[in-house]
């Protein structure tokens, strides 16, 4: 069978021919291959409306029939359409499963563009943060979620972990939300209610303060016996090396039970520290003189301060943070091997850092290192008498404090703990110390 082209050159040679027999017939040659001429462009218009009409209106009308060449394209963009209507038939079920499935979702799910402006949400994400369909679509989610904590992970841009809040709504109901960047400058808002969670933690911390007070009075009290035990110089001679042992067991019991309470005071405190200028310099030679007196380490602790710049923190919690670093230095190295405490500023604000040559931790250990009794040694920490909870309140004070903790360590070769502050919690005054 001739289609297409053929077809259609084969039809526009007999026109022509027959144009001339009849032209020839009636001595009108130009005339009569004018109208042929004329009546194939005419078929050839027709079929153009016909083409126009059909593609303006092809959803309601099956493709026109022809012949030649415009069967051809009929049949072409008649093909081509019914392929498309396939595949956004595919699109538009793939797009409602999608949609289906993170409607059933537990978790909230936002869908935003790079100014934070809603596209489509969930019914999770509506009763969580009280968002309306389709009123809130197009808005700012900054405008409708104005929590002071959310507000403040939106413009810090950093999304490696969620941010914890109370629900909208209130109602003792938390919510933990995090953003996935994806795409072009778009972003997914993952909504949880962490309401469970929080009050099996907020149980956690009221059972080991609870626990802690508990402890503290029958170590007191058997803390005072053991101390009178000793002074008896019969005892001594028959139970001098159980006594000692006692007495020190008794001691680590108590400084675990410290640590646990100013741990469960630290993280029920969630409220940012107070701005109340702190002298480092002063606050680091007053670890200085506890830490050497623990008889550990090597002889002598470098210092290098910046006496101008000051803190502004919690006196108190400092201290108990750069004390543990400074201790754990001194535990941690040979008395042949150096500690240097620095306190310096940075572009970024300002730094206080402990240096040691001391035995040094894995690679594998460093990111675990602040979580509670985690060990990197087990039998050289319980040799050591570490409660195993000091960086863990190091973290929790440097969170009050919007600062961060950075590790640096090679076996062998020491440690490298630095408190990284931001500029608003750093101030500067006329005085300016030296190296001690």
């Amino acid at each position: 069978m001739i289609r297409g082209w053929p077809l259609e050159l084969l039809a526009l040679a007999a026109l022509l021919i027959l144009a001339l027999i009849v032209g020839w017939i009636t001595d009108q040659v130009g005339l009569a291959l004018f109208v042929a001429v004329a009546c194939n462009l005419g078929w050839h218009l027709v079929n153009l409306y016909r083409l126009e009409r059909w593609l303006s209106h092809g959803r309601r009308f099956d493709a026109p029939r022809s012949w030649g060449i415009w069967h051809s394209i009929f049949e072409h963009y008649y093909r081509q359409r019914r392929r498309e209507r396939e595949r956004k038939r595919e699109f538009v079920q793939l797009l409602r499963e999608i949609r289906e499935s993170t409607t059933a979702m537990p978790d909230g799910v936002v869908l935003m563009n790079q100014v934070g402006e809603i596209r489509w949400l969930n019914q999770t994400a509506g009763r969580l943060l009280h968002l309306r369909v389709p009123q809130d679509i197009g808005q700012r989610l900054p405008n409708l979620v104005r929590h002071p904590d959310f507000i403040r992970y939106l413009n810090n841009r950093d999304y490696a972990e969620p941010v914890e809040l109370s629900a909208p709504s209130g109602r003792g109901t938390h919510l933990s939300l995090r953003i996935v960047p994806y795409g072009e400058n778009q972003q997914l808002l993952l909504v949880r209610d962490s309401t469970r969670l929080h009050r099996l933690e907020q149980m956690r911390r009221e059972f080991v303060a609870n626990a802690s007070h508990e402890l503290r009075s029958p170590l007191t009290v058997m803390s005072g016996y053991l101390e009178s035990m000793g002074e008896d110089d019969k005892l001594r001679v028959a139970w001098g090396k159980p006594l000692d042992a006692m007495r020190q067991q008794t001691a680590r019991m108590t400084a675990i039970v410290s640590d646990l309470l100013e741990l469960s005071r630290l993280e029920t405190e969630s409220r940012e520290a107070p701005y109340a200028p702190v002298d480092v310099g002063a606050l680091t030679k007053r670890i200085r003189e506890a830490a050497l007196s623990l008889g550990e380490g090597p002889p002598g602790i470098k210092l290098e301060l910046d006496g101008s710049l000051q803190l502004l923190g919690a006196e108190r919690e400092l201290y108990s943070a750069f004390s543990n670093l400074v201790f754990n230095a001194m535990k941690y190295t040979p008395a042949d091997g150096h500690v240097t405490v620095s306190w310096v500023g940075d572009a970024g604000g300002a730094a206080f850092a402990v240096t040691d040559t001391g035995i040094g931790i894995p690679a594998a250990h460093i990111p675990r290192l602040t979580e509670r009794f985690y060990r990197v040694d087990k039998s050289r920490h319980r040799d050591s008498g570490g409660t195993g909870l000091g960086l863990a309140i190091v973290k929790h004070v440097l969170q009050h404090h919007g600062a961060r903790l950075e590790i640096e360590s090679e076996p062998g070769r020491g440690s490298r703990f630095t408190c990284r502050f931001g500029p608003e919690r750093v101030s500067r005054s006329g005085e300016r110390a030296g190296t001690g």
